[in-house]
């Protein structure tokens, strides 16, 4: 398949750029991994602090942002891509041939151009068809999705992806609606969603959280940071460090939670006699307090308002993975 990059008509402002990059404390000849390259802004900058035996591994869902990639590593042969998203992280770097990294990066959620591009279906703002997809060239859309799901099954997504207290209403009236036409468009949906919404948020559209979660849903977003986050510190090196950017509440409280969970010991009785100093080192550590965007990137981004970027460096600790 040929994915030449084409004359990009929707730009992407990268958010927290220096501070995502400068939280990786970049070493020249080190292995880096950029978990969502988008329009490759940190990926760049990454390369640009790398030396000539340095190398950067980029990964995206995106066939449009894996255009871009390729282009880029036609041109540096210090870039790998990977067209998949990051769950799959441990193997692609496996078939890399790559055992450790230095630093890992990842800037969730959705882009930009995938906003601002009716064709995708993600915004609310155009009438088009129904999509949300990130890899367009797999998986069920939306529209499909909505067409089959049950009722219970709709509201526990807009429920809980979303947080949206009319999800019950939502999903009725989006059962409903179907037996007499497909909702296939963004318009259709967000009309659902609006007539259901009794109370209105300040400065948000009441149809928000329904996309947003039926987005996270079909992308298996939260699923895949879940699945991520103990592979990427798995793979790095002592002193490596791991740097998510995170732009809602459900993505940020997992890295937030993931992070306190591996940086701190295990609480130990009272009774116990066994001083802290005398614990197994934790396999992280946390740098800092969560980074947030200034004031002047805000005014002059407004999407980068919810950005959180937490930071955790890789101790010699040993780390015990413990699913949920």
């Amino acid at each position: 398949m040929n994915l030449a990059a084409k004359p990009e008509p929707f730009q992407h402002i990268t958010v927290l750029l220096n501070e995502a990059v400068d939280a990786l404390n970049i070493q020249e000849n080190g292995i880096y991994v950029d978990g969502t390259f988008g329009r490759g802004g940190h990926s760049r900058l990454i390369l640009s602090k790398l030396g000539e035996k340095g190398r950067l591994v980029v990964f995206d869902k995106d066939p449009q942002a894996i255009a871009v990639a390729q282009d880029l590593a036609a041109q540096d042969a210090r870039v790998s891509v990977v067209h998949n998203g990051f769950a799959g992280f441990q193997a692609a770097l496996d078939e890399l041939g790559i055992a450790k990294i230095d630093g890992a990066l990842f800037d969730l959620g959705i882009s930009s151009p995938q906003i601002d591009d009716a064709s995708r279906g993600f915004s609310f703002r155009f009438d088009a068809p129904l999509d949300m997809r990130m890899d367009t060239t797999r998986g069920q859309s939306a529209a499909d999705w909505l067409a089959v799901a049950g009722e219970d099954e709709i509201n526990e997504v807009i429920k809980n992806y979303g947080e949206e207290r009319f999800s019950r209403a939502i999903a009725r009236a989006i059962v409903a609606q179907r037996g007499e036409t497909p909702i296939d468009t963004t318009f259709k949906l967000a009309k659902i969603a609006a007539q259901c919404v009794r109370t209105r948020e300040r400065g948000q559209d009441p149809a928000t959280r329904t996309f947003q979660a039926i987005r996270i849903f079909i992308n298996r977003e939260l699923d895949e940071v879940q699945a991520v986050l103990p592979q990427a510190v798995e793979c790095l090196n002592a002193g490596g460090r791991l740097a998510v950017i995170a732009f809602h509440s459900l993505e940020d409280r997992l890295v937030k939670q993931f992070i306190r969970q591996y940086s701190s010991h295990v609480p130990l009785p009272k009774w116990a006699m066994v001083r802290e100093a005398d614990l197994p080192q934790p396999p992280l550590r946390a740098i800092g307090k969560a980074i947030k965007a200034s004031a002047a990137e805000v005014a002059a981004n407004p999407r980068a308002r919810s950005a959180v970027l937490r930071v955790a460096e890789r101790t010699a600790g040993q780390f015990d993975f413990q699913a949920a």
